[in-house]
């Protein structure tokens, strides 16, 4: 019995000591956010805010505001971000032992400080020369007028129409020199359209960057972001996506866990967590690129609605990508951008939930720290190559925090790049020769009349090549980055790396 007791006060100890946070995936950029969440209308709000706050550290948030929509249209309720802001505030502690060094977690008095309520009525009834901005309108607008190097993004898990009054009154007030100003700053994911403001707002100003599926009204079957765990409800892609971790029990197991998951997260009623995508989008783990919706990453893959240069239409809605499903079938899908990642955000979800538990019981992982070629960057690494050349990479210094094993996984992502529904024979092939159990991997590009064939969408008028590193460990949660390696071909002789 002695034994055993001292075998368990050494294994509590060595859960429970210090952790090297200098050897966490460092956070090198955070994004400026700012949510509109028509909570209590269904339960996926306010999962999607449990998620949210996890990541939280990764993110600027500059307001989170309770707005109406179509399913909701004459009441907003902000009490509920402030239940879910209060299970967070107890658990911050044992988050930021997980959290890299300056980026620790905000506290749950600040996150509190930022919630607003939004107009209680419905769309376009908000917007309009004599009617006041809102409490979460006057935010925005202050947020706006703020400079700064980064770009605001909106997230519309609900209704636009705090956002169109806030435009409106940009608008009406500013000249159009310092109003244009104003909404160059302005980054937009909405899923797709809750209320009848966001049409307007894509109508009347057409240049602002402004991500949504488009597709008939009410039709959310059709929209990319269903890709989150929709295939059984909607029954899009049946046998495609992996439905094992967005299962009520798989949730309850490794999500509804702890003080805060038992208390902020409810079970899902119609999909879970629709909202997600919108901040997937903009995760840190070396996949997606904000500013290029049609790269891909956790939270789809979109692309110009209308490539008009004359118009600026910076309207981006689904693409398609092509993907291998569970049935071991191709799929073509919207949603497939989304739910060909499920298992690695789902599984890095439940790893940040283990974070919030007290260290004694937490089954902590942290992520794989990729290099390539002795780079250490998030941001995109970027090769220029002459067609038929070979290019090697070694992401041998790749490192664990944790002393995990790794698993590579080099492949290329075919469709970025091209506006075209199947790139299959479009799209030239990389053929990728893995050594050292894939830490190196020599790349051999497609000769010239593949690599510059006219169909290629750069200046150059040959093709701009995407290729994944995917590192995953073996921990109890394994967790995944990534590194895109843009690879921009040439008809000249000589190779940049």
């Amino acid at each position: 019995m002695v034994f055993l007791t001292a075998l368990l006060v050494l294994w509590t100890f060595a859960v429970a000591k210090a952790v090297n946070t200098s050897s966490f995936l460092p956070i090198t950029d955070k994004p400026r956010v700012f949510i509109l969440s028509d909570i209590a209308n269904e339960p996926d709000d306010a999962e999607s805010l449990t998620r949210y706050l996890l990541y939280s550290n990764q993110f600027q948030t500059e307001g989170i505001v309770a707005v109406t929509s179509t399913w909701l249209q004459n009441e907003v309720h902000p009490e509920q971000m402030l239940s879910i802001i209060d299970a967070y505030s107890n658990i911050t502690e044992n988050l930021n032992r997980h959290a890299p060094p300056g980026s620790p977690y905000p506290s749950g008095k600040h996150m509190r400080s930022l919630v607003r309520k939004g107009a209680a009525t419905y769309g376009m009834t908000a917007v309009g020369k004599d009617i006041p901005l809102s409490d979460g309108g006057s935010l925005l607008l202050k947020r706006l007028q703020e400079e700064s190097d980064q770009p605001l993004w909106v997230l519309a898990w609900g209704g636009t129409n705090v956002l169109a009054q806030v435009l409106y009154k940009i608008h009406d007030t500013y000249s159009a020199t310092e109003a244009a100003t104003l909404r160059s700053r302005l980054r937009v994911y909405t899923v797709s359209d809750q209320d009848d403001t966001g049409a307007w707002i894509r109508q009347q100003f057409p240049e602002i960057f402004y991500i949504s599926s488009t597709h008939g009204w009410n039709q959310y079957g059709l929209a990319a972001w269903i890709g989150i765990s929709g295939k059984d409800y909607y029954g899009e892609d049946h046998g495609g996506p992996d439905f094992s971790k967005v299962t009520p029990n798989w949730l309850r197991e490794n999500i509804q866990v702890g003080p805060y998951g038992k208390a902020a997260y409810p079970d899902y009623q119609f999909i879970m967590e629709g909202d997600t995508p919108t901040f997937l989008y903009l995760i840190q783990n070396g996949l997606g690129v904000s500013e290029h919706p049609d790269y891909g990453s956790w939270g789809g893959r979109y692309t110009k609605v209308n490539p008009s240069t004359v118009l600026n239409f910076n309207h981006y809605s689904d693409a398609a990508d092509r993907v291998v499903g569970k049935n071991n079938e191709t799929f073509i899908s919207n949603r497939a951008t989304v739910w060909r990642w499920r298992s690695a955000f789902q599984n890095d979800f439940a790893a940040r939930m283990q974070w919030s538990l007290p260290a004694n019981i937490s089954r902590a992982n942290h992520h794989p720290v990729i290099s390539v070629n002795g780079s250490f960057d998030i941001a995109p690494m970027n090769v220029i190559a002459a067609a038929g050349s070979t290019i090697t990479f070694n992401a041998a210094a790749t490192s664990d925090p944790d002393g995990d094993s790794l698993s590579f996984n080099w492949f290329q992502y075919r469709e970025p790049g091209s506006t075209n529904w199947n790139v299959a024979g479009q799209v030239p092939e990389l053929n990728v020769t893995l050594t050292d159990g894939g830490q190196k991997a020599q790349v051999q590009l497609p000769a010239a009349s593949e690599s510059c064939d006219g169909e290629a969408l750069t200046y150059s008028g040959c093709w701009l090549l995407h290729l994944i590193l995917e590192v995953t460990d073996d921990g109890y949660h394994p967790l995944t980055s990534y590194r895109r390696i843009l690879i921009q071909t040439t008809n000249a002789t000589e190779v940049s790396v």
